[in-house]
């Protein structure tokens, strides 16, 4: 059962459904407290007892470890805020009091902002909680909502103001909570362009702990999240919390533990360089902080993600359908194409089963490198004679649908618009600009400049077949400012422009519905639930080197979805570290993602070709179970010396699993190796086959019938005889294939 309770007698509400419990209740100084957010706790019952018992405030005790539901400073709690509001004295002091609460059926939206949601009001139930604060006015709304069917809380915050004097907003936090001690491991996914997400770990300790980007986007350098598990926390046992922002420009995850041993955690967008003005009547809402916990390990976590995230965060005609095999032409000619060239790329992807073609970069302008033409959005005559709409009819008279790469929140300083709206890029009057990758950053905090790309992109997508959007963003902001605003609303820059962003999102998938929109910005640059929204899934990496992949999508499979993966395969040496991996080796690891092609289809040799045939017809009979099945993870690249890699992915009713294998490097004379398998039936008999058929012992020792219980207590052999050892060789992988009888 879920639903919220309401405690007069003791100021309690109760948050609760099967998996998760969510317990604050009114203290005696007016403002809310935590009691407790984690494994279900029994109804009806008062848990007054688990906070402290009559704090009065912070007056007669300073620097009091009483845990508060949304923290302020300045009245005794010297840990870090969630709310800083600069008021007409100067002074930042505010005092939260309990005014009223509802409770709802059902989750609202937040306008202007993306978020999860419901399609029956029965699927969750939502709580809002209003306080005030007497002297500056202010009215905080403290928003959550209880998902019936994951162990989740979602967190959101409106501040109003009620008075007559502007306000000042400095902090606003999406989430704030205090656990009771500090024995925490905080896992983060962090790394740089072209190795995006990698999973770090480290203990807390005493001090804040965090990260954070200030780059207007979420950035390759930190996932706007962050994970605490305890030490003995493993993918299968142990408790953990996930904390995760619906957002996709400048954020700050954070935990501290204080000098008594708790944690605070808070999550929201980062206070540096963010001020909001509230006039008198206005109001400011923060994005929302999803908040998960499990008692099975980081599993039970990322199952939870998973599943809401792909199914009531994605929307839209695609978020349920099954994607389509893509080839896009990026990798196998750059700049250098015209329309015969791309038509013949096309066709043979037409004859190896591919489904989807995708024009990338240089199509529009004069635009022969990435020195000119962005903004420009018109096509190319010398490439392309008969232009987008001509192109995309031979494209499609080939059985293939078309696709199109855009990268609409940049300019070029050698382009018409620029020519045409110089003051239309971001800049600071009297200050250079930086001129990254030859190109500028529009300024969508601007409603006139996201109205004239919805026209200009408008008039695009309707002037030919196009079924797929590659949006990408490669670069971020520098010198942060805007023509738009008054100097003293200049903090409001980076919010407005990611609002912006939404804006545009928003009206283009409104408008063309039928259209598969895919985030990108340089791969995984903001690769964020936020853009979840409205482009259900992402350019994962701009790394398609297979082994470099599996760090990629292990680490971003903590929080993210398969059906949010790109995942491609692409020539080699490859493009960003020079690999040679086997064609069968990059296609084992890209299966597992949304599957396609980086490369020009005309260069592949006889043998490729038929390997390549097969890795898409292979896809095509699996794509439900690996765009949709829950996904485990088995064996970790992070974890010894990284060798071997191992995971897989199951079907709803257990009846169907697909397991990867993968080996880095080849070692002489190996010892025994077993795999053992997650979330099989133990009652069914499962039939195994190998992809690819190799006929080695491994495929003889595992083509057998076996029991789920067999294959979960001692696993797949991984054993090779030493004889064959060197048939495999370095970068190697499997697939097996289990078949309920």
């Amino acid at each position: 059962m879920m639903g919220i309770e309401w405690n007069a007698s003791s100021g309690q509400l109760h948050l609760h459904n099967k998996q998760v419990s969510y317990v604050v209740r009114v203290l005696e100084n007016g403002s809310i407290g935590q009691l407790h957010f984690g494994a279900p706790l029994a109804r009806g019952r008062s848990y007054r007892h688990l906070g402290r018992a009559g704090f009065a405030g912070f007056s007669n005790r300073l620097d009091d470890p009483i845990a508060l539901e949304y923290p302020t400073a300045g009245g005794g709690d010297y840990r870090m805020p969630a709310l800083t509001i600069e008021q007409a004295d100067g002074s930042s002091m505010l005092r939260l009091d309990y005014v009223s609460h509802r409770i709802f059926p059902g989750k609202a939206g937040i306008p202007g902002l993306p978020s999860t949601y419901v399609e029956a009001d029965d699927e969750a139930t939502s709580l809002e909680i209003e306080l005030a604060d007497g002297p500056s006015k202010a009215r905080v709304t403290l928003s959550y909502t209880i998902f019936r069917d994951h162990p989740i809380v979602s967190r959101r915050v409106r501040i109003r103001n009620g008075g007559t004097s502007r306000l000042r907003i400095t902090t606003a936090m999406s989430t704030s909570l205090d656990l009771p001690d500090d024995d925490w491991t905080l896992v983060q996914l962090s790394g740089a362009w072209a190795r995006e997400r990698h999973i770090t770990n480290r203990r807390l300790a005493p001090g804040r702990q965090s990260t954070a980007s200030l780059r207007g986007a979420s950035g390759h350098e930190h996932d706007p999240s962050l994970i605490l598990r305890r030490a003995s926390t493993t993918e299968t046992a142990g408790e953990a919390y996930g904390f995760s922002l619906v957002y996709s420009g400048n954020f700050l995850a954070e935990a501290e533990v204080g000098p008594f041993g708790t944690t605070r955690v808070r999550l929201g967008i980062n206070p540096e360089g963010f001020a909001w003005i509230l006039e008198p009547g206005a109001d400011f809402a923060t994005p929302e902080a999803v908040l998960a916990f499990s008692e099975a390990g980081l599993d039970g976590l990322s199952l939870a993600y998973h599943r809401l995230y792909r199914e009531r965060l994605a929307r839209g005609t695609w978020r349920d359908r099954a994607r389509p095999v893509l080839i896009n032409n990026w990798e196998g000619t750059y700049f250098a194409f015209d329309e015969t060239k791309l038509v013949d790329i096309a066709t043979v992807a037409r004859d190896l089963g591919i489904e989807l073609f995708v024009l990338d970069d240089g199509w529009f302008g004069a635009r022969d490198d990435d020195t000119s033409s962005l903004g420009d959005w018109f096509v190319d005559r010398r490439k392309l004679p008969n232009g987008i709409d001509g192109l995309a009819r031979r494209i499609e008279a080939l059985g293939l649908r078309f696709g199109l790469w855009i990268e609409p929140e940049m300019v070029s300083q050698r382009s018409q618009l620029f020519a045409a709206h110089p003051d239309w890029a971001i800049g600071i009057p009297g200050r250079s600009r930086t001129e990254s990758r030859d190109q500028f950053v529009l300024d969508l905090s601007r409603p006139e400049i996201v109205d004239h790309l919805f026209a200009v992109l408008s008039e695009l997508l309707a002037s030919a077949p196009i079924s797929y959007i590659k949006w990408d963003m490669n670069r971020n902001i520098t010198e942060p400012g805007s023509l738009g605003l008054p100097a003293d609303r200049q903090g409001e820059f980076f919010h407005r422009y990611i609002l912006g962003v939404y804006d545009l999102y928003a009206r283009l998938t409104t408008a063309f519905p039928e259209i598969l929109f895919e985030s990108c910005a340089g791969g995984g640059g903001r690769f964020d639930p936020g853009l979840l929204a409205y482009a259900p899934q992402a350019w994962t990496s701009d790394d398609t080197d297979a082994i470099e992949r599996l760090r990629i999508q292990w680490g971003a499979s903590l929080i993210y979805p398969l059906s949010s993966m790109g995942a491609h395969v692409s020539a080699v040496p490859n493009h960003q570290t020079g690999r040679l991996t086997p064609i069968g080796m990059r296609a084992a690891v890209a299966f597992f993602g949304v599957f396609g092609y980086e490369l020009d289809a005309t260069s592949l040799s006889p043998a490729e070709c038929a390997e390549v045939a097969d890795q898409v017809a292979f896809y095509k009979d699996h794509r439900e179970l690996l765009q949709r099945g829950r996904f485990v993870r088995l064996r970790s690249p992070f974890e010894g010396d990284g060798n071997e890699t191992a995971w897989m992915t199951v079907s709803d009713d257990r009846r169907q699993a697909i397991v990867g294998f993968y080996r880095t490097l080849t070692r002489p004379n190996p010892g025994v190796n077993r795999l053992r398998l997650r979330e099989l039936d133990a009652a069914l008999r499962y039939r195994v086959t190998t992809w690819p058929a190799r006929a080695d012992t491994i495929e003889r020792d595992n083509a057998l019938v076996r029991g789920g219980d067999e294959l979960t207590e001692i696993g797949l052999f991984l054993d090779v005889d030493r004889h064959e050892v060197a048939t495999h060789g370095d970068y190697w992988a499997q697939l097996f294939v289990l078949e309920a009888e």
